[in-house]
């Protein structure tokens, strides 16, 4: 068996000078880069220049398509340290322009008032099909160039809970803009709660927009049908450990104007709220 891409590995950063760092993409990534790659090369470059202090928020916006044939550079601009916040600014840039950039705030551990939303009802990742087996199952039905992408070693293992593959032909049929998927990291991530973060900022760009396309019978292969990443938010509320299993449960509430929002709830595998997401992002049928 592959052995599975280790995003740690992945997303390390090469320092350049005190606040400017330099970051790499796979050599067998698609076409372009990946959104949450650049969104957690980002978070990673801030915490470069934070000490003994955990991410809350994160707000970003995708400007250009990223070239994954050339590195990356991360210039940090350290907005503000503060008694209780400190926050950071990250642009990332590519042929001398900025194809991405990130506001984030970092925090002092603090106790404080707490409650949450409950976890919603769903079946638990042991009960639903592998990837393996989903996989499997799949693979010989694809044409060669597809059979090629779905069977490359994987970051993240997911489980959607509808028991529906994300290696075969999407599904057309209109549906309610929801969606519930079991997901983690393959890799081990090691002790580093920062990195945790990080990979889970990773994960967090995928499954959104498909959940926004779901009631309108389109997927990725729909002919003329372009999409996009416009900007994305992330809030860290309890620290994640995601080797382990967490539930990604999102909702679109609207889509207007070429665009579809998108919320997203992230719960460990014991019911705690770890974190909540919000995009928005380009969903268009060409009108050429």
């Amino acid at each position: 068996m592959d052995t599975p891409e280790n995003l740690v590995e992945t997303l390390a950063l090469e320092r350049l000078e005190v606040n400017l760092f330099r970051g790499v993409s796979p050599e067998d990534g698609p076409g372009r880069i990946f959104g949450g790659q650049v969104i957690a090369q980002s978070l990673l470059a801030a915490y470069e220049t934070v000490e003994d202090r955990a991410c809350h928020s994160l707000h970003c916006y995708f400007i250009r398509p990223g070239d994954p044939r050339v590195p990356i550079v991360f210039e940090v601009d350290r907005s503000r340290d503060g008694g209780s916040f400190t926050t950071r600014r990250v642009v990332a840039i590519q042929h001398g322009q900025q194809i991405f950039n990130l506001a984030a705030s970092f925090q002092v551990a603090e106790d404080g008032f707490e409650h949450q939303a409950p976890m919603p009802q769903v079946a638990m990742p042991e009960a639903l099909p592998s990837e393996a087996e989903a996989q499997k199952a799949i693979l010989e039905k694809l044409p060669e160039e597809q059979r090629r992408w779905a069977s490359r070693p994987r970051p993240i293992e997911m489980r959607p809970v509808d028991g529906s593959s994300v290696f075969g032909r999407p599904n057309t049929q209109p549906r309610e803009p929801e969606s519930q998927v079991w997901f983690r990291a393959k890799a081990p991530i090691g002790d580093d709660p920062h990195m945790h973060q990080v990979v889970l900022a990773y994960a967090s760009d995928m499954n959104l927009l498909s959940t926004a396309m779901r009631p309108h019978g389109v997927h990725w292969q729909t002919k003329g049908f372009q999409s996009a990443s416009l900007d994305h938010a992330m809030w860290f509320h309890k620290q994640p450990n995601f080797n382990n299993w967490h539930l990604y449960a999102q909702d679109s509430p609207s889509a207007s104007g070429g665009r579809g929002f998108i919320r997203g709830s992230i719960y460990s595998e014991d019911g705690v709220l770890v974190a909540s997401v919000a995009q928005e992002g380009l969903i268009r049928m060409r009108k050429d």
